[in-house]
């Protein structure tokens, strides 16, 4: 079936995989800067959730991540010790506007914003 097809592909290409942000722009302002030396990650508890990190320089904030069954939203939450400023911008559902790795391409989910966040795979 297709979900095992989609599965496998995250497994393999977005799970356990350092990620940085590429481009970050919040209605219009270039925001990317804020997000340099940042090192993003995904783990797996199920093909749809799990824990994840974020790391800069030395260290490692705690979150989660969860996709729905066609990985077409993917909800970003960090949160732990306390959430860094910038992570307000990050921590949203988020809805792919393309999947072509090595870089995933998100927009808010349910917004026509002008909003978008790269995730590059390192």
């Amino acid at each position: 079936p297709t979900e095992d097809l989609y599965q496998k592909y995250f497994e393999e290409n977005v799970l356990n995989k350092d990620f940085i942000v590429s481009l970050a722009n919040e209605n219009g302002t270039d925001i990317t800067g804020q997000y340099t030396g940042w090192v993003f990650k995904l783990f797996k508890n199920t093909y749809f959730d799990g824990p994840m990190t974020a790391i800069k320089n030395g260290v490692t904030y705690t979150g989660t991540w969860a996709c729905n069954e066609d990985y077409g939203k993917l909800t970003i939450i960090i949160n732990q010790p306390t959430i860094p400023g910038e992570m307000v911008f990050i921590n949203r559902p988020w809805r792919f506007t393309k999947k072509e790795l090595p870089v995933m391409e998100l927009a808010p989910w349910g917004s026509a914003a002008p909003t978008v966040l790269h995730m590059q795979r390192l």
